[in-house]
């Protein structure tokens, strides 16, 4: 099924290139991330992500007014050929120069207004959505907040000329689609047992390969910090300025730093630039070296890290008081689980990836339940958010009404409080693990709205959990919130209520949201799977649904729950 997230921007895209085939157009915006860095061996970066089109916009018009030209200034930021040099045109010799348009893009999803400060200056000013910075991290507006900028203006040659501007540009979000494309550079969970995405944007005709190496040598985004490391040893940079790509080999040469990695080091290091590199269609085998001399990397060792955990495809529901995996035919039941589960009356399961323990939130509290060691009550407070369980042996349980409540009990009962920051005024809805066990999901009711926030999880050298990081807020949903899954490793889903209809919304760590659908009549969870075609809806009277093309429709399976595999 296609991925509703690439259907919005693609049907962004085709408004841009109807406009395009259409007439002359008016783009309000301009493009900023940056280029910089160094790299690998070769004179030029073969490795571009070439965008379906190129905008070509005009320099300035003879006899343009201050407000003329500035419309047309941020209408060329969409050309960043020649170091935006079209763009450049705009401004006086003096500044041309110094303006840094790749400082940061802000997305503007609706028209900016200019107002006039005095003879020689404009204020442009909008609401805007999102903005990236220099790095590629993409950040969300949590509220519609307006943007001012300032524009001065001085006569050069008889013609108006900008003469200061904010560094940066500013895009409407069908151009953005069109000329950035989201990659991930991977890191390792602390066992690495996983690899880890961290979600950047960068300009869809820059060096791909160069700008992903750059930021992975650079280190994890901030809030991802404590969470999750890399087998690069520290210092280590790319040495060339650029790396090229040759019958789908990408060589990277690196700075000395990077031969005091072990044996082991090293074939991680090529696995993480590997995997980073897996957007690029021209890559498909990654060689190191260092200061130009070829540096030997064993194979790696079994296992190797994960890079996309999978489950089992069949749903694991409960249904007239049996767990198991279903079809529409029979129910497989979990050997040495399923009974102790049943046992319990869950309201709520979820299922190691051994399928050997599970959390379990009941009407008296959170247990632990084992194949060995049976059900065992970890917390009994009252008003609980339905339990969450990592791999490394924790059940991570809290007080929907107090954030600071949270606790990670290990499968024993042995409680270990986890230090937040959570906000302290909206309750919990909805609290999950990543599958990876880096990560915490977070679905808040802030009076009746719905927020979204993702924490790292901060661990000990034994994996015993101490503190969720800093949160990142994401894309909030529109309505009430009802439940959040982890769709995949770099995308969320979330159910929200807009009146008396659910709706489906798909939020990217690091990236936009959009619409997955209305289901119909109301829905009361959602699993997730194996990416958005295996996410599991469940309604109000028991049926369980499923993503198909644009709507949501029944397995012919009816359950009291479904459960969260990990």
């Amino acid at each position: 099924m296609p991925d509703p997230r690439r259907n919005a921007r693609r049907g962004r895209l085709s408004v841009v290139l109807a406009a395009l085939v259409g007439a002359a157009i008016t783009l309000t915006g301009c493009v900023g991330i940056p280029d910089a860095g160094q790299v690998q061996q070769g004179d030029t970066v073969s490795d571009d992500v070439v965008s379906d089109f190129v905008f070509r916009p005009n320099g300035p018009v003879a006899g343009s007014s201050q407000e003329r030209l500035l419309r047309d200034f941020l209408s060329a930021g969409t050309g960043s050929q020649d170091n935006y040099g079209v763009a450049r045109q705009f401004l006086s010799t003096g500044f041309a120069d110094e303006w840094e348009p790749r400082a940061s893009v802000t997305i503007r999803p609706g028209v900016g207004s200019t107002s006039r400060v005095g003879g020689s200056t404009l204020d442009y000013a909008f609401v805007g959505s999102a903005t990236v910075d220099s790095a590629g991290h993409y950040t969300p507006a949590t509220s519609s907040t307006t943007t001012s900028l300032a524009f001065s203006f001085v006569r050069e040659g008889g013609e108006w000329r900008i003469s200061d501007a904010p560094d940066g540009i500013v895009l409407s979000p069908a151009t953005f689609d069109s000329v950035f494309r989201s990659h991930a550079a991977y890191f390792y969970d602390p066992t690495f047992t996983y690899l880890v995405p961290d979600e950047r944007w960068f300009l869809a005709r820059s060096s791909t390969s160069t700008r992903l190496a750059t930021a992975l040598l650079d280190g994890p985004s901030d809030w991802l910090q404590g969470a999750v490391v890399s087998a690069f040893p520290e210092g280590t940079q790319l040495s060339l300025t650029a790396i090229t790509v040759d019958d789908g080999t990408a060589r990277v040469d690196l700075t000395a730093d990077a031969l005091e990695a072990t044996p082991a080091a090293r074939a991680r290091m090529q696995a993480q630039l590997l995997a980073s590199f897996s957007t690029l269609a021209t890559v498909t085998a990654v060689e190191l070296s260092v200061e130009g001399a070829p540096l030997t990397v064993p194979a790696m060792q079994q296992p190797v890290p994960v890079r996309d955990p999978a489950v089992d495809a069949r749903p694991l529901v409960l249904a007239d008081g049996v767990l198991g995996f279903a079809t529409t035919s029979a129910t497989s039941q979990l050997p040495g689980l399923s009974d102790a589960v049943e046992a319990l009356r869950p309201r709520s399961v979820e299922l190691s990836a051994d399928q050997t323990a599970a959390a379990v939130g009941t009407s008296s509290g959170a247990y632990a339940v084992t194949s060995q060691g049976g059900a065992r009550l970890v917390d009994a407070r009252t008003g609980l958010v339905a339990p969450s369980l990592d791999d490394a042996g924790f059940v991570w349980s809290l007080v929907a009404d107090d954030p600071t409540s949270l606790t990670a009990y290990a499968l024993d009962g042995t409680p270990h409080p986890v230090v937040t920051s959570l906000p302290a005024g909206p309750s919990v809805t909805t609290f999950r693990i990543s599958r990876d066990g880096t990560r915490a999901l977070l679905l808040l009711d802030d009076e009746g709205e719905s927020r979204l926030l993702v924490a790292a999880v901060v661990r000990d050298a034994d994996g015993v959990p101490l503190r969720l990081g800093p949160t990142l807020e994401l894309s909030a949903p529109d309505g009430a919130p009802v439940d959040a899954t982890w769709a995949d490793q770099l995308t969320v889903a979330v159910l929200t209520t807009v009146g008396e209809s659910s709706r489906v919304t798909m939020s990217e760590v690091g990236g936009d949201s959009s619409s997955a659908g209305r289901p119909s009549g109301e829905a009361v969870a959602i699993v997730g799977g194996n990416g958005f075609d295996r996410l599991l809806l469940l309604g109000a009277d028991g049926d369980v649904l499923e993503p198909r093309g644009s709507s949501w429709q029944a397995t012919g399976l009816t359950a009291d729950l479904v459960a969260t595999q990990r």
